[in-house]
């Protein structure tokens, strides 16, 4: 047999240390290090009884969880999730709950309002919520919850509404909607149709924070963004890089910001406000005066909130 010199030796047990360690940890952190605010969250229903310990994924175990569908989570700086199955002992009927901790209640709302659509049934839930069949999904704080109703029948409707008043019950910080959607302009607005996006905002890493509204006005379907600096030198600094990305050709200087030609998007208004961006985007030609009359009211609501 072949001997083993000591430092192949060292190397070898080395290999065995990281491999036994591999193979004696656990599949998630949930034993050590399971946040008592995340299952405090988890509700305690009459009648429902929490099947086995509670599931904690972090981000690099959620695609075991979401295996497909975790990458746009991760793009909203996603924190934790803590899943929990609740069964009825005297039926088949179970209720499955999804905690997704975001963070904070913009990007929470950001996955949420990617996910949701315009003609979902909405309802008054936490921030909001809308219910599909067997399935309930709200937003409430830095919270966006899942829930599914399986084997409930006719009473499907009364568990989901329980489930939830109890978690939205659980949460101290309930804060609401981002502050910026207020200001966007309400006629022509389509329901439902605020988003936030984290980042790459119309594609350029360097715009970030964009909260995106969609409008229909003379047969036109447009809209109207707002992107946030964290100060007015990096909104300049974020308005110069995207002016030099389309290039002087594309650009128009106007009375009140800009007019950028874009392939994708038609005519974009363009305004910088403080360290706010305020846009129009997607306005044909022929209707340049509703991109003008869009952006001046930007304008004016992000300054009225200065």
């Amino acid at each position: 047999m072949k001997r083993l010199n000591k430092g192949q030796t060292i190397k070898w047990l080395n290999l065995l240390l990281i491999l036994s360690f591999l193979l004696c940890a656990p599949n998630n952190r949930a034993d050590q290090e399971t946040p008592v605010v995340l299952k405090s969250l988890l509700p305690s229903v009459e009648g429902m009884k929490s099947s086995a310990s509670p599931d904690i994924y972090f981000p690099e175990s959620l695609f075991e969880y979401i295996n497909g569908a975790a990458e746009i989570y991760l793009a909203y700086d996603f924190k934790e999730l803590i899943v929990a199955e609740y069964t009825k002992s005297d039926s088949s009927e179970s209720v499955s709950v999804e905690i997704y901790d975001m963070g904070n209640h913009k990007n929470s709302f950001g996955i949420y309002s990617a996910e949701r659509y315009p003609d979902n049934e909405f309802m008054d839930l936490g921030t909001q919520g809308y219910m599909e069949k067997g399935a309930l999904n709200f937003l409430v704080g830095r919270y966006y919850v899942k829930l599914l109703c399986y084997d409930c029948g006719e009473r499907s409707d009364q568990w989901l509404h329980a489930f939830s008043e109890e978690i939205v019950n659980r949460v101290e910080n309930k804060k609401g909607f981002p502050a910026y959607l207020q200001t966007f302009p309400k006629d022509g607005l389509i329901p439902n149709t605020e988003k936030f996006i984290l980042r790459n905002v119309m594609g350029y890493k360097f715009l970030h924070d964009g909260y995106v509204v969609s409008y229909k006005m003379k047969e036109l379907s447009f809209d109207c963004f707002l992107i946030e600096g964290k100060d007015p030198e990096e909104a300049t600094s974020m308005l110069k890089k995207y002016l030099d990305a389309k290039g002087a050709d594309s650009v128009e200087k106007i009375s009140i910001g800009f007019r950028v030609k874009d392939r994708y998007y038609n005519n974009i208004y363009l305004a910088q406000v403080n360290n706010i961006l305020c846009g129009v985007m997607k306005i044909t030609d022929d209707l340049e005066d509703v991109g003008e009359s869009y952006l001046e009211q930007l304008v004016h609501s992000v300054k009225s909130r200065l």
